[in-house]
Order: structure tokens, then sequence, then C-alpha cells
């Protein structure tokens, strides 16, 4: 099966160590000696609505995806620690949760 770049930038990144969702794939490092694709980049998470930027972004090894699906792509990925925080929920969704 064959995927373009493009399509790659509509998948939800997901990791399977612990479930938490990075985001959609944001860009796509390549080796251009090789041609190979070295990495896929997820846009960081944004600080207090956007207003003040973003966290770094999340830079994963192409040998760390285990699946490209349709929807999505899973990857066994040891995420920093700025990542773990809140990536799962947004500001409100505490409020929310269902016990």
């Amino acid at each position: 099966m064959n995927c373009f770049v493009t399509d790659m930038r509509e998948k939800e990144v997901i990791n399977l160590k612990d479930g938490c969702r990075f985001g959609t794939v944001c860009d796509v490092e390549f080796d251009t000696c090789s041609g190979c694709i070295v990495s896929i980049i997820v846009y960081g998470r944004s600080k207090c609505f956007g207003l003040l930027g973003r966290y770094e972004d999340i830079k994963i090894c192409w040998n760390d995806i285990k699946v490209i699906g349709d929807d999505t792509i899973l990857v066994d990925f040891d995420c920093p620690n700025e990542c773990k925080k809140c990536n799962n929920t947004g500001v409100f969704d505490s409020l929310f949760r269902h016990k």
C-alpha cells in the first residue's frame, strides 16, 4: 500500500505505551541521500489557548512507528515530560470527565 505525505498530515498520532494522542502529523523529515523518511513531526500543544505559543514539536523516529492505518498512526514512543501533561485532555476536560 502506498501513502502520500499529504495523506500523512490527516492522520492522528497515538502512542501505544499510554494511549496519548499527540495530534496530527505536521511535517516529515527525509534523508536527502537515500530518499527515506527519517521521522514524522507533530506540532507541540498550545500554551494557554495559543496565546503563549506552543511547546516543542514532537519528533518521532520512523523506527518508532508501528502501524500506519487509514486514520491513525500508532507509535511506540517515550514521550518527553512536557507532552505527557495535557495531550489527551483539554483544560476543561477534567470538569466533564465521567468516572
